[in-house]
């Protein structure tokens, strides 16, 4: 079932005057200078749409490009460690669709294939050899929402798939209520206005209601036929659980991060240096320090940065150093030392060498999230509890959400802890399996243009903003 909405955004958009067939180039603002009259059929459709273009009262005997006008999506970071947030960004840019040759009489005929990109309005333009824009019409791109399967035991992965999301800020995200309980919200920022979540189906064997609602302050707009937008639709489904084994979710382990190697590093010819063998892993990840270019025998002491502090009591953060170990130089001036990665906030961590009172050598190390099993079979009431280790600080890192059954509960965060994150929940509802998922979100920031998506489970976390982090999901049954 497809969903089709129209809204007008004229986009300044126009090709170099050497612009290929198929290039994309960021726009810097039009020469409009219009004449005759330019028509296409149909105005309205998806991707892979053929449409007619035709026209007239043009130059005669003369090549014009067809260019396509859309944006490029980008989340604002900002700050020293990019620990700020400061929104979405959308630039416009423009896509040369094809050429066209006017006849004697000026008039032209010719058609393209509409391509993937977000939704909503689209400037279809016909510009002159000298880059003016001589026309135009506007092209309506069709919202497409698919979900699948239909039906499935508990913890079947339900794919949610919103195709045609825009710019403004009641087209750009999706909200997801389950059995009218709130899931989580949807992004399509930088993935062109497709956005992709993937749920677990929860509650008892039935019909469940899944209702991909519009909403860009935070939660769901729920009477959206009497907004000043009512032709920005809303989508439902229903999705039957049915009897039958449960589909669990990987274990925890395949669930984290790899360790990630480190390489590529070539030891400088002059000077001291120092490096580990990865660069990235969770907290106690070993590691082996190793250094060269100091002086024979000389003493190296290792100094792991970290960000201490948080952001509600008003004190603010700051850097502190930790001992890190100490190694003594070979005759050749290397050495080797087996280190572990403490813990400590998840992100990048400053790792020094100083060597006779003095600064020598940097490296750096990535601490990123991981996750302990949970108990799996409970009685109701019983405690379930959630530790991570390695939640970051930043505006965009220092929170998960928590999501029970696809209903969102709140929020654990782990700057003031070092990155340690322990939840005390309680296993509540009827006998049988429940679902626990945490997905990362954004703590604050400044956001523009009217959307709010602060504090909320990012289901689209694959594009999730300054980061690249995990979500986590968990199963257990209620012995009853």
């Amino acid at each position: 079932m497809s969903i089709v909405a129209a809204v007008v955004l004229l986009a300044a958009c126009t090709p170099s005057d050497d612009a290929e067939v198929g290039s994309t180039t960021v726009a810097e603002g039009p020469r409009t200078e219009l004449m005759g009259s330019l028509a296409i059929d149909p105005v309205v459709g998806r991707p892979g749409t053929v449409v007619g273009v035709t026209g007239e009262g043009f130059a005669p005997d003369t090549e014009f490009s067809l260019t396509w006008g859309s944006y490029d999506g980008t989340w604002l970071i900002e700050g020293d460690a990019g620990e700020e947030y400061h929104g979405r960004q959308f630039t416009p840019t423009v896509t040369t669709l094809s050429t066209v040759t006017t006849d004697g009489s000026g008039a032209l005929s010719t058609e393209f294939v509409v391509p993937e990109d977000l939704g909503f309005g689209h400037d279809v333009r016909l510009v002159d050899p000298e880059g003016v824009i001589r026309n135009q019409a506007m092209f309506t791109m069709g919202m497409e929402v698919a979900i699948s399967p239909e039906s499935g035991p508990p913890g079947t992965p339900i794919t949610i798939r919103v195709s045609g999301l825009g710019v403004d800020a009641l087209e750009g995200n999706r909200q997801i209520l389950y059995d009218n309980r709130y899931t989580g919200w949807m992004s399509a920022v930088t993935t062109k206005g497709t956005a992709v979540a993937v749920i677990p189906a929860t509650g008892g064997p039935g019909p469940h209601r899944i209702e991909v609602a519009r909403g860009a302050f935070t939660f769901p707009y729920l009477n959206p036929a009497q907004s000043p937008r009512p032709d920005i639709l809303v989508y439902d489904a229903v999705f039957t659980v049915t009897d039958g084994d449960p589909v669990l979710p990987p274990s925890i382990a395949e669930q984290t991060p790899s360790v990630v190697a480190r390489s590529g590093l070539a030891a400088p010819a002059e000077g001291p240096w120092i490096t580990t063998d990865a660069e990235a892993g969770p907290v106690g990840t070993p590691l082996v320090m190793s250094g060269g270019g100091f002086d024979p025998e000389a003493v190296v002491s290792l100094t792991w940065y970290r960000i201490v502090g948080n952001r509600v009591a008003g004190q603010g953060w700051e850097e502190r150093g930790i001992d890190f170990g100490t190694a003594i130089a070979g005759s050749d001036g290397t050495f080797e030392l087996p280190v572990e990665v403490p813990g400590d906030v998840g992100g990048p961590h400053r790792v020094e060498a100083s060597a006779a009172g003095s600064i020598s050598a940097t490296t750096s190390f990535r601490i990123t999230p991981a996750a302990d099993e949970i108990t799996q079979a409970v009685s109701w009431g019983d405690a379930v509890d959630l530790h991570l280790t390695g939640v970051g600080w930043t505006e965009t890192a220092n929170i998960y959400t928590i999501v029970y059954d696809n209903a969102y509960l709140g929020y654990a965060c782990g700057f003031n802890s070092q990155g340690d994150v322990l939840v005390h929940l309680k296993a509540t509802g009827e006998p049988g399996w429940h679902f626990i998922d945490l997905y990362p979100a954004i703590y604050k920031g400044a956001e523009s243009g009217g959307q709010q998506s602060f504090r909320i489970p990012m289901l689209t976390y694959a594009e999730h903003p300054g980061e690249d982090l995990p979500a986590f999901h968990f199963a257990f049954f209620i012995d009853g």
